[in-house]
């Protein structure tokens, strides 16, 4: 437990974290990734080359510090992170490898002269309770999950049953498991890892479950990535046949029980969440207004497939954006969405529940979009595909 002067030695880095945070984050990855391999394959490297695993982390840090009298203001913050470690399989022997890197690169990166012994001391107190918090959630967590109806812990062996081309860049992979026996039903907007040998190299990834969960099988739909090591095996090497370790589906960004009228807006393969809770919201009979924005015809994926649905279900609405003018004539509108064109597939109240998800440039200016239009702000909802960071 903190007391009161390493509190206020946490408070004090405040100002440090916010200039220089992510230079801290980014040595930390460094020493850890150097010289602990055995947790490299809990981080994408395609998130490290871009700086975005350590601006999370920087950010996740910082929000810490900043809220270390009143951890409860850190909100969904903790949520989202307990759900990505039990989704990756975060154990509590990597924390302590956490921790000792975390100190080494305040230490390193501040100088002696700032990180002294007593900051030192403040940080690693905070660390350790941190730690605490999140391992006690976690196994919480993982216990729910093995105890459940066709719940497991750690990893199962998975066999594909079937692949499907949807577009020209997304592949949904259907997986059953190996043992015949039910499979834990995941929540509308969940998401399941992966534990994948390549080239002799283990890697893990999270991917979000794209249709309703049967309690037999479930699916992904990837995009295929260019230079992305996961994405084009699974697309070039992930045949009918091929098996795969799967752990638990996790994850808090879930479809809400609600008689609100519900949005959900995508963009590109952000949209594989949507169609779950697509599924789960037409058998409430709750007004859906779909809305999803794609480069052209050719990358738009699940298009017959919502169509189908709109024709089934009267209270559907959907409408499509191509940022380019492909000459199918396919699209409600061409070019970038503008705030007055989702006001105008919106319904015309705006007491509704807004899901969006889409590259993290698109998020921010729906966030914006949704808050101008009048949509309180507890009503709309977003998720991180990668590490989560501002949407400023």
């Amino acid at each position: 437990m903190l007391n009161a002067d390493q509190r206020a030695i946490i408070k004090a880095t405040v100002p440090l974290l916010e200039t220089g945070g992510e230079a801290l984050t980014t040595h930390f990855y460094k020493l850890m990734l150097s010289e602990y391999p055995q947790v490299r394959p809990l981080f994408n490297q395609a998130h490290q080359a871009s700086g975005d695993q350590p601006r999370a982390l920087a950010n996740g840090v910082l929000m810490y510090a900043r809220h270390i009298d009143q951890l409860e203001q850190l909100g969904g913050l903790v949520g989202q992170i307990i759900n990505k470690h039990v989704a990756l399989q975060i154990l509590p022997e990597h924390y302590p490898i956490v921790g000792s890197c975390l100190l080494r690169a305040i230490e390193e990166v501040l100088g002696k002269a700032i990180a002294t012994a007593e900051v030192i001391a403040a940080w690693g107190a905070a660390y350790g309770q941190l730690a605490e918090i999140l391992i006690g959630a976690e196994e919480g967590l993982y216990k729910q999950k093995e105890e459940a109806a066709g719940g497991w812990r750690g990893t199962r062996e998975f066999r594909l049953v079937r692949r499907e081309q949807e577009s020209s860049e997304i592949v949904s992979f259907y997986f059953a498991p190996v043992d015949g026996k039910p499979v834990l039903k995941a929540e509308p907007g969940q998401y399941i890892g992966l534990q994948l040998f390549i080239d002799g190299a283990e890697h893990r990834r999270n991917y979000s479950l794209s249709a309703l969960c049967d309690g037999k099988q479930y699916r992904i739909s990837v995009k295929r990535e260019a230079g992305g090591k996961v994405s084009n095996y699974l697309h070039h090497e992930m045949m009918v046949g091929s098996t795969v370790q799967l752990f638990p589906p996790s994850g808090d960004f879930t479809l809400a029980a609600s008689d609100r009228p519900l949005v959900l807006i995508s963009g590109g393969v952000g949209i594989t969440p949507t169609l779950a809770m697509l599924e789960a919201a037409l058998e409430t009979k709750r007004p859906v207004h779909f809305i999803h924005c794609a480069r052209n015809a050719g990358v738009h994926a699940f298009r017959d497939w919502v169509d189908g649905l709109a024709e089934r279900h009267p209270q559907l609405k959907r409408f499509y954006c191509y940022a380019e003018d492909d000459g199918s004539h396919d699209a409600n509108a061409v070019g970038l969405l503008s705030q007055e064109l989702l006001g105008e597939w919106m319904p015309g109240e705006r007491d509704v529940d807004a899901y969006f998800l889409g590259p993290k440039s698109f998020m921010a200016v729906i966030k914006r979009y949704l808050k101008e239009l009048g949509v309180p702000q507890q009503q709309s909802r977003y998720e991180f595909f990668g590490p989560a960071t501002a949407l400023e």
